[in-house]
């Protein structure tokens, strides 16, 4: 689509309110899609993370229970 000017292109042909209305609702989905998904990945490293350091204190505490 061709438009004359820079305030044409921000009319959209009239249309304006709906196309940049679906452009903020898209862009702000994929923020807080992007929000989410980075906040469940460091929860879920961190209780990763904690699984493994608990095994590790077991097993350690395996180990000194043999030595006595």
């Amino acid at each position: 689509m061709h438009f004359e000017s820079l305030s044409d292109f921000f009319a959209m042909g009239g249309y304006a309110g709906y196309v940049w209305t679906a452009f903020g609702i898209t862009f702000g989905s994929m923020l807080v899609l992007l929000l989410v998904s980075v906040r469940r990945g460091r929860a879920l490293l961190n209780e990763v993370q904690a699984k493994v350091d608990r095994q590790a204190r077991i097993d350690a505490a395996k180990n000194l229970e043999n030595t006595l």
